[in-house]
């Protein structure tokens, strides 16, 4: 494998581009808490509410109950410009309809950056991903690809990184972030605190490495400026 480079800081606007609330935080929130910090300016647009995200609750009620726990994840890594498409969770297609949403928002808000979920299809061996997500990415990718002036960064979060960033300062950010997903977190494993659960997913997402430092990784998927 070459040599991860540095992440970019050639820009001042980001936009993630998500499938469901806490997707963020499974991901690159912990890297948005360094770039808000930083002064940048970092949006989240979800094309789902996550409404059949939590076993035993009707999507009446789960959905709007994650939408406000993911503004509030959002919030503590400094986000305040959350938008929630209503695409119906469970059933993403990379239709020309979600297409175009993810043109208009990239269009709207202007970013020169933008990350979404990883598409292949497993994170790990043991480990598929999911099909919402990989239907949501390869959407992402399309819709870029069609556009006559795309943001100039196109990243993923994923295993297959190309880019690191140091998110040492950002840890307990982080995982406060991820907590405020409460009632998620509370259900999908009882029998694990919330902290804990935090702690344990933004441990794998931002490894110590052997210097002491926490690095996240990225994979570049389009570079605008490289064409």
């Amino acid at each position: 494998m070459s040599e991860l480079r540095d992440f970019p800081t050639d820009f001042s606007t980001a936009l993630v581009l998500v499938a469901h609330p806490d997707d963020p935080e499974y991901g690159p929130a912990i890297a948005v808490a360094r770039w808000t910090s930083e002064g940048r300016r970092v949006a989240y647009a979800l094309a789902t509410s996550g409404e059949a995200g939590i076993e035993g609750m009707s999507p009446q009620e789960a959905g709007p109950l994650r939408e406000d726990e993911q503004r509030a994840s959002a919030a503590v890594v400094g986000v305040v410009e959350v938008e929630f498409w209503g695409f119906t969770d469970s059933n993403i297609h990379n239709s020309p309809h979600l297409r175009e949403r993810i043109t208009e928002t990239i269009t709207r808000i202007g970013p020169e950056l933008v990350v979404t979920t990883y598409g292949g299809a497993q994170w790990a061996p043991d480990k598929p991903n999911q099909r919402d997500h990989m239907e949501f990415a390869a959407a992402v990718t399309d819709a870029y690809d069609a556009m006559t002036s795309p943001p100039r960064y196109l990243f993923c979060n994923g295993p297959e990184a190309t880019h690191t960033l140091d998110v040492t300062d950002h840890y307990s950010t982080a995982v406060a972030s991820l907590a405020e997903h409460k009632v998620y977190l509370s259900v999908l494993d009882p029998d694990t605190s919330v902290a804990d659960q935090a702690r344990a997913q933004v441990d794998s997402i931002a490894p110590v490495g052997d210097d002491g430092r926490r690095r996240v990784g990225f994979q570049l998927l389009r570079n605008a400026a490289a064409d």
